[in-house]
Order: structure tokens, then sequence, then C-alpha cells
């Protein structure tokens, strides 16, 4: 059977259509393959990223000070328009440093949830299980924290590496479940 034939091209009533599934699946495994080879071009990309969402925001934020009907919601929305070119205009100028913040701010955020993490532990009313994989997962959160904000630069490189073994395992579970659902 022909995969683009009528008969599975799109899903009938009460089925799903595999192929969007199998195909997200496969990028994923592509964008993992990449992150995991070259991990420091991922920390650029993910750092451009940031830039452009920055100039894009200053965008949105000027048509919305355009369509404000008072000059205190001008003035409001082209503010963020000039700090969010700046913040885009920064990244760019300095990725290297961008990267690092963004490393501390991971781990910072990691840090912080193994501390709450180690917090539901505690309480009554967990379960032992519950409560040991909540333990475990606290000092997991904040060892790897400590780990990454001690060496900020390998940090972006880990996260880079982690990045892309998440989306190699994300992307083959796609694949399979997509092909389990078309059988």
């Amino acid at each position: 059977m022909d995969w683009m034939s009528d008969e599975t091209s799109g899903p009938s009533h009460g089925q799903i259509d595999v192929y969007p599934l199998i195909v997200r699946g496969m990028l994923a495994v592509i964008v993992g393959i990449v992150a995991a080879t070259w991990p420091s071009i991922t920390v650029l990309a993910l750092v451009i990223v940031f830039a452009v969402d920055a100039f894009m925001d200053a965008g949105l934020e000027l048509a919305q000070a355009s369509g404000s009907h008072t000059a205190r919601s001008v003035l409001g929305h082209l503010l963020l328009v000039l700090i969010d070119i700046a913040a885009g205009i920064v990244v760019l100028a300095w990725p290297g440093p961008t990267a690092l913040v963004l490393v501390i701010v991971v781990a910072s955020w990691l840090f912080v949830g193994g501390l709450g993490e180690l917090f539901a532990a505690s309480q009554t009313g967990e379960k032992p299980g519950t409560r040991a994989m909540l333990i475990l997962a606290g000092l997991v959160s904040i060892a790897f924290a400590v780990v990454i904000a001690a060496r900020p630069g390998i940090g972006a490189i880990s996260l880079a590496l982690l990045f892309g073994l998440y989306s190699l395992v994300f992307g083959v579970w796609e694949i399979v479940a997509g092909i389990d659902l078309r059988r």
C-alpha cells in the first residue's frame, strides 16, 4: 500500500492521521542528532533564536503602540520596543555571555525546583514511594544545578547535549507511536 494513496492520506472519521506524528518524530531525531553532534552551534542557535524573539516582540509592541488610544499606553509600548531592541542587539553582540546567563538561569531554576521537590517530599501526606522519588528528583536537580553553575561554559554544552538527547528520545517515541497507531 502506497503511503500517499487515498486510503491512508488522511484520517477517516474516528481515526488519527499518523503521518504528521511520524514526520514530527523524524524532524526531532534530526534536530537531536544535530544538537548532539554540534552542541556549541546549538547553543549559538538558541542565543540567536532569543535575539529573533526579542526583535519580533519589539515589532508586536510597536503594533500595539500604534493601536493604543492613550499617550501613557503608547509610551509604555514604545519603552518596551526600545528594551526589546536593546536586548536583541546585546544578545547578538555578545552571544557568549548571553549563553552563560542562560546557563545561570537554568541552574537557578533547577536549584529552586529541587528545593521545591524536597519540600514536597517533606509533606506528611505523601506515600513513601512518592516521597523517595521526590527526594531523589530534588537531589538530582540540585546536584545538576550546582555542576552547571560551577562550570557554565561546560554547562552550556551539557544543556545542548541534553537537548539533543531529549530530541532523539522524543523523536523515536513519536515515530514508534505513529507506527503503532497506524496498525
